[in-house]
């Protein structure tokens, strides 16, 4: 469109000029002829418009926003009209307490307090999309502006409105998730009657105070020291019920040994054994007549 003013630009020079006396005059028809010239060029390059892939454009012809959107590609429009691009792709929103972590510098995250009274500090991320449909109603109700007038506070107000009925340790453990839901329903809600699209929030981290660091850690080393000790008794209880089997085992072998062999079975054992060691074809020496009555056989070993 620039170029189409500086066209007419041109030509009122050039009609000015006719009306300068010669020798000025004669460029007159030769100015006027560039600006008409340019003026056309300018037109015809303001009727065609691209949006590139992503993007949508909502145009507004003299402070009017029009309802239709024009999606990604190449356009022939009015060429006094004006075009606003709205980017419809994910975006990112962080509030963090990290330095340069989020679109704020420094520290930017969101200090609530909880149930209890105590101070907890969120890290929030917010992914969300602008309604390709509702850019018109965007531009004309919100501005462009629309991220620290909707998305920023919106997304503030809906965790402190919600921190406030969870006690910190909660929040931090058995209560995140459904913590994280409910600012989920109360952010779709209020994004949607403003034309943009929640697809995800991101507790990314919540700390609490030191001394509710300090008790929880000393809660879980207890925890964690009394499941040891249990495990400790349980491997003595199996010990001691192992040694309580083997003796039981072994007095019930040497209640059976001594209930069951009689003295004449030993002397036919005796004599079994014997008399493999005779037939052997070591050296041996045999006495006869012990006192119980059994022989004696020594080798020559």
């Amino acid at each position: 469109m620039f170029i189409a003013i500086l066209g007419v630009i041109i030509l009122v020079v050039g009609i000015v000029l006719k009306r300068s006396p010669e020798p000025v005059g004669r460029l007159s028809g030769i100015v006027s002829t560039v600006g008409i010239v340019v003026a056309v060029i300018g037109l015809l390059l303001s009727m065609f418009k691209v949006i590139d892939p992503g993007k949508v454009g909502v145009q507004t012809l003299f402070g009017k926003v029009q309802d239709n959107v024009l999606e990604s590609g190449l356009h022939i429009i009015n060429p006094l009209v004006d075009i606003t691009t709205f980017d419809i792709q994910t975006q990112t929103y962080t509030m963090s307490a990290v330095n340069n972590e989020g679109q704020k510098e420094g520290d930017d995250a969101i200090r609530v307090l909880s149930s209890d009274g105590l101070e907890v500090t969120i890290d929030l991320s917010v992914l969300y999309k602008v309604s390709a449909d509702r850019a018109p109603y965007i531009l004309q109700n919100i501005g462009e502006a629309y991220i620290d007038k909707i998305v920023r506070p919106v997304s503030r107000t809906a965790i402190r409105d919600n921190a406030v009925n969870y006690a910190a340790v909660d929040l931090y453990s058995t209560k995140r998730q459904e913590f994280q839901d409910k600012i989920n329903r109360y952010i779709t809600a209020n994004f949607a009657k403003r034309g943009l699209e929640l697809q995800q929030i991101l507790v990314r981290n919540i700390t609490l105070p030191a001394s509710v660091r300090a008790s929880i850690e000393s809660k879980i080393n207890a925890e964690q020291d009394a499941q040891k000790m249990q495990f400790v008794l349980q491997k003595e209880r199996q010990e001691a019920e192992r040694k309580r089997v083997e003796a039981q085992g072994i007095a019930d072998y040497q209640k059976i040994i001594s209930t069951g062999l009689s003295d004449k079975q030993l002397q036919y054992e005796t004599i079994k054994a014997q008399k493999e060691i005779a037939l052997s074809p070591n050296a041996k020496v045999i006495i006869l007549g012990n006192s119980k009555g059994m022989p004696i056989m020594l080798s020559d070993k």
